[in-house]
């Protein structure tokens, strides 16, 4: 029924900022559509050291961002000068396509107080007809993403089909992501439909066929079958899939189905074609040393969150 279960690893994005990484994984490179995936938080720092959170300026192609938050607030800035706020219950979405740079800066001490802040960060890939697509972002507020509740049940669709719900948000391939919280004894399934699943626990632990899985476990399961998942304790999961898309190159934060539209995305970045977000232009990320082929698990560790 499991194909696989991948336990989340330590990877810093920052002096001080360290996150848990759950995509890629050298056994499972992506899981439908999603190439990436991070849980950062919850923070515990005290507010002056607000700033080491910060990720700088840097640039992605060929993939979506999703950032949501359990709490806190986070600020975007991309190269299309949009700014925006997230906070828990929203669903930013950016997709890169061409090439675009943003920043995710984390200026409201408040947002630290109780280490209140906590997100997870994925990367869509997209379709090759897609992948040079015109750079977009939209912010969707938490009304636009459909909310379920039943006995121990309380669920929200970030983006997809799932459940029979649907919403406006805009994504290029078939996929579910859902947002899910379980009751201790609840009993729960997986959307159906989709050749690819999995579950990522957040909190709390959950029992799939008489065996118990707890925080940072992403639990990929077997095409075909129909698990239930069982809450020992209150839960929090991530559920997410689709269809997959073929093969994908990750070398730091760009993504393509070609090995050389990364090289010329790195030659764009050296030289400065890829723009700096507007309001937010005075630092960057440099290129890391390039010591690898585009490949994913032995690729300098992507700068974003997502």
């Amino acid at each position: 029924m499991l194909d696989l279960v991948i336990d989340a690893r330590p990877a810093a994005l920052s002096p001080g900022f360290e996150v848990k990484r759950i995509l890629p994984y050298r056994l499972r490179r992506m899981l439908g559509p999603f190439i990436f995936m991070d849980h950062a938080g919850p923070v515990q720092l005290a507010p002056e050291r607000l700033p080491t959170l910060d990720v700088l300026p840097h640039p992605h192609i060929g993939l979506s961002t999703v950032s949501y938050l359990f709490g806190g607030q986070v600020t975007h800035r991309d190269s299309l000068g949009v700014e925006q706020i997230i906070r828990p219950g929203e669903v930013n979405w950016m997709t890169a396509g061409s090439g675009i740079a943003h920043s995710e800066r984390f200026e409201d001490p408040a947002a630290l107080a109780g280490g209140q802040l906590e997100m997870v960060q994925t990367w869509v890939a997209l379709p090759e007809a897609d992948e040079e697509t015109a750079p977009a972002f939209t912010n969707y507020q938490p009304q636009q993403l459909p909310v379920f509740t039943d006995a121990g049940v309380w669920m929200r669709l970030i983006a997809g089909d799932a459940f029979g719900l649907k919403n406006d948000v805009k994504t290029h391939s078939p996929l579910f992501y859902v947002h899910t919280v379980l009751q201790p004894g609840a009993r729960f399934g997986l959307p159906r439909g989709y050749p690819e699943r999995g579950v990522y626990v957040a909190k709390g632990l959950v029992e799939v066929s008489g065996r118990t899985y707890g925080p940072g476990q992403l639990l990929v399961f077997t095409p075909g079958l129909d698990p239930v998942l069982v809450a020992r304790e209150a839960s929090t999961l991530m559920l997410l899939g689709g269809e997959p898309l073929g093969e994908r190159f990750i070398w730091w934060n760009f993504v393509s189905s070609r090995k050389e539209r990364i090289e010329q995305a790195k030659a764009d970045w050296q030289a400065g074609r890829i723009l700096l977000p507007p309001n937010d232009n005075h630092e960057f990320v440099p290129l890391p040393p390039d010591k690898t082929r585009p490949a994913g698990s032995g690729s300098p560790a992507p700068q974003a969150l997502s």
